[in-house]
């Protein structure tokens, strides 16, 4: 596993923290990265104007994200600025811990 810290671009707020989020080195790509990253801060990723490597480096397509080393910071950029819109609740199929194979069995 690959380790980051990602958090949301939000420069009016004094405290601006990062999580830590996984993600599998045989699927280091750029979709995957925007998926984990949005369920785990629970965003809607069609909010996402791009991913940033900070200091200041814009992360566009797969070789990016290949190139990324464990606990680089990343932040998401949002392109809403209101708040209301910007965050959704995971659906229970993203959500950690979801087994779809287990929501599938039938007795």
């Amino acid at each position: 596993e690959l380790v980051l810290k990602v958090r949301i671009h939000t420069p009016n707020l004094r405290e601006n923290d990062f999580i830590e989020i996984e993600l599998d080195r045989q699927e280091l790509t750029y979709k995957e990265l925007l998926r984990v990253s949005c369920c785990e801060l629970g965003v809607n990723p069609e909010h996402v104007q791009k991913i940033r490597k900070l200091p200041n480096t814009m992360l566009r397509k797969d070789k990016d994200v290949a190139r990324l080393q464990d606990f680089q910071e990343l932040e998401l950029v949002l392109t809403v600025s209101d708040k209301n819109l910007l965050f959704r609740v995971p659906t229970l199929s993203e959500q950690n811990g979801y087994n779809k194979k287990a929501s599938e069995l039938t007795y």
